[in-house]
């Protein structure tokens, strides 16, 4: 089958200029996927590591549908091309196709991963391999069937692109680790317990501030954050599941991006999720979250001083969600603390945005709960 669009080995060059783009904002790495994409004649990509595969990697919208089944229907746990591939991969080539890994396209279009793929539209595949530090990574590239096999041309242009691949990885983790490394440090210098996870639940580092509250009921085991309190356990698998990997939070929640995790014989722990910050979301290190830990047990702060250390709110916002909760007016309001009704709608909207809440009885439950801790 003729290919409808023409391989464009300057473009491609081009694009092997931006990579530098990405170490420092990894949201580049879409855009420089599409620019690949388009020069290379093909519909889309995504990254995959070779040995742990997981869902929350940079896809090209045009393939995000193709990625999506590809991991509910679990056919990343046992991928053909990466059980027949990744050893030739290994044992030193740098580009793949359908034909290094298949005896026949009939072979190939058998297997569940093509028919799946195939109800999309798409057929032809070739990996680009390079590595971030120890983990061999790929860049996927996903042809439709109208576009044609990917050609030994294709291939010896892609090659070029592996050892500049490894470079800005390699780059990308080591810059994304050190920001990482210095906002929980930021987060030690004032004491503030602080650890960083995965959008799968990976706890990858911990500031000392943070170990030092860590008991029976609240600690690390195995890279993974384990709780007594099984309400707080999933509570916390809800936010990383449902939060698009950007703390887009669940409308209706009652407490936002706060977590309260009870324990048997000591008052509970606050836990607040937080974005790690841009060149931290490497997708090659894999940080998504910076949960901010404040333990009950230590903390004897009045109801206004705690209201505004977990949701960032003003002394004054503080207090305006105080006697909004309490069934206030905000005409009642502004007469009791002699501020301009103005203000104190511009207040209010504040303190609703900052809680994730959005009527009145939602924040009365909320600071109710805080009451309680």
């Amino acid at each position: 089958m003729m290919r409808l669009r023409r391989f464009d080995f300057q473009r491609l060059e081009r694009s092997k200029a931006r990579l530098g783009e990405v170490v420092l904002d990894p949201g580049q790495w879409i855009p420089l996927m599409e620019d690949i994409c388009s020069a290379a004649a093909t519909s889309g990509a995504g990254l995959l590591q070779s040995d742990v595969r997981t869902s929350d990697v940079p896809v090209t919208p045009s393939t995000k549908e193709a990625f999506q089944g590809y991991f509910a229907a679990n056919l990343h746990v046992e991928d053909v091309r990466a059980v027949r591939g990744v050893p030739l991969l290994l044992s030193g080539r740098k580009v793949l196709r359908d034909q290094d890994i298949f005896s026949s396209e009939r072979d190939m279009l058998k297997t569940p991963l093509y028919r799946h793929l195939g109800q999309l539209g798409f057929q032809w595949w070739s990996a680009i391999s390079f590595w971030a530090g120890p983990a061999m990574w790929a860049l996927a590239l996903q042809r439709k069937r109208g576009e044609g096999a990917f050609e030994d041309d294709d291939l010896k242009a892609f090659a070029l692109l592996s050892d500049a691949l490894t470079e800005a990885a390699t780059l990308s983790h080591a810059v994304g680790r050190q920001v990482l490394l210095g906002a929980l440090s930021a987060f030690d210098s004032i004491n503030e317990p602080a650890l960083s996870m995965t959008g799968m639940g990976r706890v990858l580092e911990i500031n000392a501030a943070a170990a030092e509250i860590f008991d029976a009921d609240f600690r690390v085991h195995n890279n993974r954050l384990y709780m007594r309190d099984g309400k707080a356990t999933r509570a916390l698998d809800a936010r990383l599941t449902n939060s698009d990997r950007e703390l887009r939070l669940r409308a209706g929640s009652r407490i936002g991006n706060i977590i309260v995790a009870r324990r048997e014989t000591k008052r509970p722990i606050v836990i607040k999720l937080l974005p790690v910050p841009g060149a931290a979301r490497s997708p090659f290190l894999g940080a998504r979250f910076i949960l901010m830990l404040t333990d009950m047990e230590v903390v004897r702060k009045s109801e206004i001083e705690l209201l505004s250390a977990i949701f960032a709110l003003t002394a004054a916002e503080a207090k305006v969600a105080r006697l909004i909760a309490a069934g206030w007016s905000p005409e009642m309001i502004a007469d009791d603390l002699a501020l301009s009704r103005e203000t104190v709608r511009n207040q209010i909207k504040a303190v609703f945005s900052k809680t994730a809440t959005h009527r009145q009885n939602e924040l009365a439950a909320l600071i109710g709960h805080m009451r309680n801790l």
